[in-house]
């Protein structure tokens, strides 16, 4: 297949079978990057992810004084080679982030630890994402930030400060980046600097900063959260790395194997780090058949790892509280396309926080899946779903948003009819080969 322009159609497949070895991790990707920028030496990232927000990310780390060489590597990922002297440089010019919200504020927080000034910009989607929840605690910690507006939207001008001062910081909600943010602020504060959420988000960046030999602790909080502490002044280490297949897009593959009346999918190599496997956890709850078999890798840099195997499934419905939302913020789209098929009344609750993602996903998954056939409703904050429902082909707007886009594509394979995806390009934030694999997989 050609790669998708400003719409992509998707007929209903007889089969799905095949092997696939999926984009490499996103969010582990961009850690590397940043991470070998810090460190002193050279770095080496194998099977990172190519989409644009990983290059956005590559692109940033050589404008600030990185050396990066990328090379093509199989599944269509990346390996990079970085050497770095360990401390950003002032950059010449405006720090483009694109559509990737985890390059703007992940470097947001290294950068508010170093004396440069620097301003990180994005496209309009990014423009309209308010960034109030990394601007408070790097100012508390001494550095200035400021927004284009008054309520805090990019771009982002930071001016940094050398030593930052240590804070304890509550997460108001649960963010990864957010804690990534502070934890990498934290590397240039005075004294120890803590992040305390109430629900624990994915950890790929403490387990990353252990392991190039930065003390991070994390603890059991009350009521069940959790307590990240980090000691700065510590020297970064210069590591190579493997990264895992990502479990956000393994989710496609796994609802796409459980919803089909005839498939078997095999991915290999998928992380599942215990605090980005809700979706597989989840499915499973709903009846999927999901088979995993564990892999060793001493590059994961103790990132857990497995084969799946999905299976054409017959699935029930499933309440999830808004702790167990969080936990698969990502990946409720795909999961609401699950709940279509699922015998029983899906209710997803707390799903807020994907108002503020790349479009209102809330908005667009309810009207997709609508457009699709399906009987699903927001109330507020929740997404309500009644299954089974027979789909049909139809027309849907994907809203530039990559998650809708590769939810609605999974959705055409067992629809019936022909469906018509609106800015089906947007794949390529996080998974450029996703319409060729589908056509691999798909009979």
């Amino acid at each position: 297949m050609t790669a998708p322009t400003s719409s992509t159609d998707v007929a209903r497949a007889s089969r799905l079978e095949g092997e696939l070895r999926l984009p490499g991790d996103k969010s582990i990707s961009h850690r590397a990057l940043m991470l070998a920028l810090l460190a002193t030496g050279e770095s080496t990232i194998r099977g990172a992810g190519d989409g644009a927000d990983v290059r956005s990310t590559a692109g940033i780390v050589m404008a600030l004084g990185g050396e990066v060489r990328r090379s093509a590597a199989p599944a269509g990922n990346a390996d990079y080679d970085v050497r770095s002297d360990g401390a950003p440089r002032q950059p010449a010019g405006i720090l483009a982030c694109a559509n990737s919200g985890t390059s703007l504020r992940l470097f947001a927080g290294i950068l508010a630890g170093h004396p440069v000034r620097a301003v990180l910009d994005g496209d309009a989607s990014l423009r309209g994402r308010p960034m109030a929840r990394i601007i408070e605690p790097l100012r508390s910690m001494g550095a200035t930030v400021e927004g284009s507006d008054a309520d805090s939207h990019p771009p982002l001008t930071v001016t940094g400060r050398s030593p930052l001062r240590a804070i304890d910081w509550s997460t108001p909600v649960p963010s990864a980046q957010v804690k990534s943010a502070i934890l990498l602020a934290g590397l240039r504060a005075e004294g120890v600097t803590t992040v305390r959420e109430s629900v624990a988000t994915r950890d790929h960046t403490e387990r990353m900063l252990r392991a190039r030999g930065i003390p991070v602790r994390t603890e059991r909080g009350e009521g069940g959260g959790t307590v990240i502490r980090i000691e700065g002044g510590a020297a970064m280490q210069a590591r190579d790395e493997q990264v895992p297949g990502d479990p956000s897009a393994a989710a496609f593959w796994l609802v796409a194997g459980a919803i089909h009346p005839a498939a078997e999918l095999r991915l290999r190599d998928v992380g599942v780090n215990p605090t980005r496997r809700a979706v597989i956890d989840l499915l499973v709850r709903m009846g999927a058949s999901i088979e995993e078999t564990p892999v060793s890798d001493p590059l994961t840099e103790g990132e857990p790892i497995a084969d799946l195997v999905a299976r054409s499934s017959d699935l029930t419905a499933l309440e999830l509280s808004p702790a167990e939302t969080a936990a698969a913020i990502d990946e409720i789209p795909i999961l609401c396309l699950a709940a279509t098929q699922a015998s029983g009344r899906t209710v997803i609750r707390g799903a807020g926080e994907l108002r503020h993602k790349e479009s209102d996903r809330i908005a667009g998954i309810v009207d997709g899946l609508r457009a699709l056939g399906a009987r699903i409703e927001s109330r507020g904050d929740d997404i309500v779903v009644d299954g089974p429902t027979a789909l049909r082909g139809a027309v849907v707007d994907s809203h530039g948003d990559h998650r809708l886009a590769l939810t609605f594509a999974i959705a055409g394979l067992v629809a019936d009819g022909h469906t018509t995806i609106g800015d089906a390009a947007s794949v390529s934030v996080s998974y450029p080969t996703f319409f060729d694999d589908l056509e691999r997989i798909r009979s």
